[in-house]
């Protein structure tokens, strides 16, 4: 049986999807964005971009009853291959170790123009 997550504190979902579901113990996010949840805006810079991507995706994750130390896998789409550094500072600075499986891929475009967007399946 698959129950949905919902919070207000990560990015509501702009079109026909969930934020994540979640299905015997596992939790399967959606693509979260660099958006501030409470205002709307988002931040200036790949390293600024991604630290909201972490953000959003630590509170998404706890109103699924987990955390970023249950992420088995993530999936990361970026606009441009030459963040990869700076995204991948932030990145290991919310991830422990052993850190999750990890795919990253350079996108043309990405809603609301971002610089990155994330998925993660997390169990619990």
């Amino acid at each position: 049986m698959k129950k949905v997550v919902c919070t207000d504190k990560a990015p509501a979902a702009i079109g026909p999807y969930s934020q994540a579901i979640e299905v015997n113990g596992m939790v399967f996010t959606s693509g979260v964005i660099p958006v501030d949840p409470a205002t709307g805006n988002i931040p200036e810079g790949s390293s600024a971009q991604a630290d909201q991507v972490m953000r959003n995706m630590q509170n998404l994750l706890e109103a699924a009853g987990t955390s970023m130390e249950n992420v088995i896998k993530t999936t990361v789409f970026i606009k441009e291959m030459d963040d990869f550094g700076a995204i991948n500072e932030v990145y290991a600075k919310y991830f422990p170790e052993p850190y999750p499986s990890r795919s990253c891929v350079e996108v043309a475009r990405l809603p609301k123009d971002v610089m990155l967007e994330m998925e993660v399946i997390a169990t619990k």
